[in-house]
């Protein structure tokens, strides 16, 4: 945020339904209605020529914003560390993991949250990256409720963006780090970019899912290019 309103542009974030200021709400933990939510924003604060720039869940978000409202306020789009287009294993999606993964893992959350986010906070990050930031991530992490995160878990993994991918026709940047744990270059990324009309894809070496913190200035600098090739 503070490197591009640096540089003179109008950057406008918020939380999702159901995490920090946003209502807990008792159910819209779907992706067409996350989608209604950024279109939501966007129609309150009369938004034209967008850059969207989302991260990780969000990535979809933006994808279903596209094929659900148009793109006639979007300029283009960048995805990071997204985790589309689809991630559970079907047999049309072999290469994708396995229910039962996903439910061992909502399972887990339920007996022992906290302990999740301890145990996987590291790999999100680099050896590099300070103790100070890493405990921000898991403060943020467990301001969300159980339910919320069971329930954003399911439509993360569940939701095959494979038929939205393919009818985007706005400028789009895929970023990704070959050492994301989160979601995999190999069933995200590159599947993502591949699927998407004229897309560019950026793979950066040795990154992790957390790339938005541990490899800052390259990806402010990568974002900003983008904007202004295109």
């Amino acid at each position: 945020m503070v490197a591009f309103a640096d540089r003179g542009y109008r950057c406008i974030t918020f939380d999702r339904r159901g995490h920090g200021r946003s209502e807990l709400a008792l159910g819209g933990y779907d992706y067409d209605t996350f989608a209604d939510d950024v279109a939501a924003v966007i129609s309150a604060l009369n938004l034209q020529d967008l850059t969207m720039v989302g991260h990780s869940m969000a990535s979809g978000e933006i994808v279903r914003y596209l094929t659900r409202h148009g793109s006639a306020r979007v300029a283009r789009i960048v995805l990071l560390a997204s985790t589309t287009p689809y991630l559970t294993q079907t047999a049309d999606n072999p290469n994708g993991v396995p229910q039962s993964t996903f439910e061992a893992v909502r399972a887990s959350w339920r007996k022992d949250f906290p302990k999740w986010v301890a145990d996987n906070t590291a790999p999100f990050f680099i050896p590099e990256t300070s103790p100070a930031m890493m405990q921000t991530l898991s403060a943020q992490l467990m301001q969300c409720s159980v339910p919320v995160a069971i329930a954003c878990n399911k439509a993360v993994t569940t939701t095959d963006f494979r038929a939205d991918l393919a009818k985007l026709s706005v400028p789009a940047l895929v970023i990704h780090g070959d050492r994301d744990a989160s979601a995999p270059l190999a069933i995200t990324g590159k599947p993502t970019a591949e699927l998407i009309p004229g897309c560019r894809l950026k793979i950066y070496q040795g990154a992790p899912h957390g790339l938005i913190y541990t490899h800052m200035e390259m990806l402010n600098a990568d974002i900003l290019q983008f904007i202004r090739e295109t």
